[in-house]
């Protein structure tokens, strides 16, 4: 994975990072992440966040070990968001869902 610049300074920190299916193209999630969980994804190959609730760093599936690893990361045009293609090991979604997005149409 390259390294490219992203820019925490807009939301306080934190940058949404949408998560998908690399084989599929399916969006299973969104997150945030701060520098640390981005530096943490980097380094070791699985989805890490920065948890808005609890304020702590949190590796996805540390306890379900229903992990996400990375095959790619891209920017956005501003460089304030990321895509983040993953091979899921397991549902994603807190409800035993395969996506978050599941809920109905609005």
């Amino acid at each position: 994975m390259k390294t490219t610049a992203i820019d925490f300074g807009k939301s306080g920190g934190l940058i949404p990072a949408i998560i998908q299916n690399r084989q599929t193209r399916e969006v299973l999630m969104l997150g945030f992440m701060n520098r640390e969980a981005y530096e943490q994804t980097k380094e070791t190959g699985f989805v890490y966040f920065w948890s808005r609730t609890r304020n702590t760093l949190w590796k996805k599936g540390e306890t379900s070990g229903n992990t996400l690893r990375v095959i790619s990361m891209r920017t956005d045009c501003d460089r304030d968001a990321l895509l983040i293609g993953v091979e899921p090991n397991g549902v994603t979604c807190h409800t035993g869902k395969r996506s978050c997005f599941t809920g109905e149409d609005l």
